[in-house]
């Protein structure tokens, strides 16, 4: 059965849709088929693809909220091994359309299990908040990315996310543990990214990726046309970090 693995953080601007997308991507290229789930409203992750609004008939809006067959929601990408369930801006008021519901946090699992054996990997992009969409997720995931950004806020609201964890592990999701903390906008020229990374390492020890996400324009660039960085340019420092990333995954599930 395929690892499914969400990509959390309920703080903005860490890199979560970019470490989705590109992980994704590069997943795909080392020969694993990849299942990318879009669950924020922001739907970046999808445009980040380049898939059009016209293409998508059923979105994890859909799958999640009315029950959709997932394997309806799902567009193969042009990337290789890669697909995708698109994200919708109707997720904005997903929360409270599920709140009445019996069972509400394990509805994306319930979509999810029936196709965890036709894909390596299943990447579940969370929306930045801890209500019941990012629940979902944690229900249905084997475990969780956190990025965290090489600034000076950086571990700000990271004990309320693994706390939140710990009580899904306990009550929702007893297999549910953290893949990794991934340090993201890492600028070696600086005192405070090196500090940073100091600080994470000692607060988080192992738990912690040794790749490093740089800051790096090329990861900025790439989704404005619709590409991985690994395709827009395969030979920029982002496309070189996140397939060390997805070679560090791939060791770590043998």
């Amino acid at each position: 059965m395929g690892k499914v693995i969400a990509v959390a953080n309920q703080k903005g601007g860490v890199g979560k849709t970019t470490t989705s997308i590109n992980l994704s991507a590069c997943l795909g290229l080392k020969k694993k088929k990849v299942l990318l789930i879009d669950t924020d409203p922001q739907s970046n992750a999808t445009s980040g693809l380049g898939v059009e609004n016209k293409n998508i008939e059923f979105s994890s809006y859909d799958v999640i909220v009315d029950g959709v067959d997932i394997k309806k929601a799902i567009i193969k990408t042009d990337y290789e091994n890669l697909y995708i369930c698109a994200g919708s801006l109707d997720l904005a008021g997903a929360d409270i359309e599920l709140s009445g519901k019996d069972n509400r946090e394990y509805m994306l699992k319930k979509q999810i299990e029936p196709v965890r054996d036709e894909f390596d990997f299943i990447i579940i992009d969370c929306p930045p908040s801890l209500g019941l969409i990012t629940l979902n997720a944690f229900a249905a995931c084997d475990s969780v990315i956190m990025p965290i950004q090489c600034e000076y806020y950086a571990l700000e609201g990271l004990s309320q996310l693994t706390k939140t964890i710990k009580t899904v592990k306990k009550t929702i999701n007893k297999r549910l543990m953290i893949e990794g903390v991934l340090l993201t906008m890492f600028d070696r020229r600086t005192n405070l990214s090196v500090q940073v990374v100091e600080e994470v390492r000692k607060y988080f020890s192992s738990t912690v990726f040794k790749t490093l996400i740089p800051r790096n324009v090329r990861l900025s660039e790439a989704p404005s046309f619709g590409m991985p960085v690994i395709v827009y340019d395969k030979n920029s420092a982002g496309a070189e970090s996140y397939t060390k990333l997805a070679a560090e995954i791939i060791r770590k599930n043998k």
